[in-house]
């Protein structure tokens, strides 16, 4: 890591999202809808229907740098049967002004650390084609394209068609659990 890079990142922090997040929360949200670039929703978000997703008990965590939630990740039931306890559907956002600065990828990063301790073994998500950005970032955090979806929604009145992405999470290491394999005893 380079020396300009260290020193962002240590402006910054993630940690787990509180209630009098919402507002914040809702706010990178509704810059997401706006942009039309990662959702399908059009309609805008309000710090009530956030305060759903505590009661819903959704992961979640932000990253915040000078004392403002700049990003948040959360990751919610894929579906309600038993089987899939594990699988949780994730997004994660930036506010528009902070992209392009690592938020994403810590908010990302503290988020499958969440899932990995709540002891779900995959995280996934839908993404749109022409979304290089997170396209590269889920990449390079170890996501997999495994297909796609074809005219899966309308957006504005078209159709738009999705890139299918999962992650394996390896379960947390039991305390004590030491890196020294085939070692002396």
């Amino acid at each position: 890591m380079s020396a300009a890079a260290a020193e962002q990142q240590a402006k910054f922090r993630t940690r787990p999202a509180r209630r009098e997040d919402a507002a914040a929360i809702a706010r990178i949200y509704n810059e997401g809808i706006e942009d039309r670039v990662a959702t399908f929703e059009t309609e805008p978000r309000t710090e009530a229907d956030v305060l759903g997703w505590f009661e819903r008990g959704y992961t979640i965590v932000v990253l915040e740098a000078e004392a403002r939630v700049r990003a948040y990740a959360t990751a919610f039931a894929y579906r309600t049967r038993a089987c899939y306890s594990g699988v949780r559907e994730f997004s994660v956002y930036v506010s528009r002004a902070d992209r392009g600065r690592g938020y994403g990828r810590a908010a990302l990063e503290a988020l499958i650390e969440a899932a990995r301790q709540r002891g779900d073994w995959k995280l996934l998500s839908r993404l749109f084609p022409e979304n290089a950005a997170s396209r590269r970032l889920l990449a390079a955090l170890g996501f997999r394209e495994i297909g796609s979806y074809e005219r899966h929604a309308r957006l504005d009145g078209k159709w738009r068609d999705v890139i299918i992405v999962e992650k394996l999470i390896d379960a947390p290491k039991p305390a004590g659990a030491g890196a020294e394999r085939g070692g002396k005893r």
